[in-house]
């Protein structure tokens, strides 16, 4: 008998890959409108708050003749959720031309080796070092954008350190989501939902005080941990397979700072003052936010002596480099767009909010932290949700016996760590894109530090609404 010597080859696993995010959130806007013909069309009544703002009236809901989503409207979706949102897709565009021009000046090289050779024995603890600051900064002002000018600004650092790009990501979006999610003093969410809600203030700030240390402790261990043993053997890295498919960055080399350089860096350093101020009190957003970028650029540019062609090809370069990320924010706007056509958006709300009120009362607090999970991934928006729940859930807190501190409370913790996976958080999927990082990746990083995370704000709640948070 003659032996048969082929052998055969090992099949090879194949790999799923998730679409390209333009096609999940297109899919989203789909769905979102064929729902549209099978949930029943409803609305609250609204009404304008002391600050003007419409807010919806608890206890009003009303079902409505259905209007499903017609072809058009589906077909305008995506352009009219370009425009509800031009602010903030101009803002994003402009943070990535501010960049460009603040990297061409230098002043970020010059401080990048500067603290490179000031960890080059201790990496590590570069990661303590940079997200204490971000967090803080972000969890007085409620600027998670500054995330798409933190990660350009870190990640030769990160790599030059011998740690991967999931690293740099996560330096900087680990520490902002926590200041954001466990808010002291951000205008946008807090003060709005505190505010509704009819709460003296940034109330209630020492408890948070205490839980945002619990959450930025546990969001430095686990990011130490991914570092030191990709540090340790770089072929454990998420993105180790994908290095030739990630955005080039530049080697830095030492060079002394020039004279020009030394003012840019004040004048940088001036301009970080004034936007506080502007955040703080007089609450700045986009629309403002956009020309104050422009200004920086400009004048920073020019103070680093750069020519106004030179200082114009850098914004030129730095629009392209964040065009993906600004154009994510528009088209994922569209599913809350067909929402909205459709009268079902109420209807959510209306179904989520009853779903609470039959919970026990012990886990009442628990359950408004889900509903505002969920609601999220449909209002991106901190200031938006609280405009769209905190009049139900202030209501839901008096009948239920859980203080409406505790319901600030469950709003922020909801709201706030799903902007750290929602592919629907722009500013989210802008950072991933500068960071050459793919989506599917991140969460495969980042879902064990979401376990504990909300671990941690279940029993936050739960102490919460034990101790009777207040006031109120």
């Amino acid at each position: 008998m003659v032996q048969n010597t082929e052998t055969k080859e090992p099949k090879k696993k194949s790999k799923i890959k998730v679409p390209h995010i333009f096609v999940i959130l297109f899919i989203m806007i789909a769905l979102a409108s064929l729902a549209s013909y099978v949930i029943p069309a409803g609305q609250f009544e609204r009404q304008a708050n002391d600050s003007g703002a419409e807010v919806i009236v608890p206890g009003t809901f009303e079902y409505a003749e259905s209007s499903p989503v017609t072809f058009f409207e589906f077909m305008f979706a995506i352009p009219d959720g370009f425009i509800q949102t031009a602010e903030i897709i101009f803002g994003i565009i402009m943070i990535g031309g501010m960049f460009a021009v603040i990297e061409r000046t230098g002043v970020i090289a010059l401080g990048v080796n500067k603290l490179a050779s000031k960890f080059a024995d201790k990496g590590l603890w570069i990661i303590p070092t940079l997200m204490l600051p971000f967090a803080l900064f972000t969890t007085f002002t409620g600027q998670v954008e500054m995330s798409l000018i933190y990660l350009p600004a870190i990640l030769p650092l990160v790599l030059k350190l011998g740690f991967d790009r999931i690293t740099a990501a996560a330096i900087v979006l680990v520490s902002t989501i926590a200041g954001f999610s466990v808010a002291l003093a951000i205008p946008a969410n807090l003060g709005v939902a505190q505010e509704i809600a009819e709460l003296p203030l940034y109330s209630g700030i020492g408890f948070r005080i205490v839980l945002l240390a619990i959450v930025m402790l546990a969001g430095m261990a686990y990011v130490w941990r991914y570092a030191k043993k990709v540090h340790n053997n770089p072929e454990l890295s998420i993105v180790f397979d994908e290095n030739e498919a990630a955005p080039e960055v530049e080697e830095l080399s030492p060079q002394k700072a020039t004279k020009r350089q030394v003012w840019t860096a004040f004048t940088l350093l001036a301009a970080f003052g004034v936007l506080l101020f502007g955040l703080l009190n007089y609450g700045w957003y986009f629309r403002e936010l956009t020309g104050l970028y422009a200004l920086i650029g400009i004048t920073a540019g020019l103070v680093a002596g750069l020519k106004p062609s030179e200082i114009a090809d850098a914004f030129n370069e730095g629009f392209k480099k964040i065009l993906l990320g600004a154009i994510v924010v528009g088209i994922a706007r569209g599913i809350a767009v067909v929402l909205d056509a459709g009268d079902i958006m109420d209807t959510i709300i209306f179904a989520l909010g009853e779903f609470v009120s039959i919970m026990p009362d012990s886990l009442t607090a628990v359950f408004m932290l889900i509903v505002q999970a969920a609601l999220n991934f449909l209002i991106p928006s901190g200031s938006g949700q609280a405009m769209v729940t905190m009049p139900i859930m202030t209501g839901l807190s008096d009948i239920s016996g859980v203080t409406r501190q505790t319901a600030v409370l469950a709003f922020l913790l909801g709201d706030g760590f799903t902007n750290i996976f929602y592919p629907t958080s722009g500013y989210f999927m802008a950072t991933l894109a500068v960071g050459g990082i793919r989506w599917e990746k991140w969460l495969k990083f980042i879902f064990p530090l979401l376990i504990v995370w909300y671990s941690v704000s279940v029993v936050a709640l739960v102490i919460a609404q034990f101790i009777e948070y207040g006031p109120m």
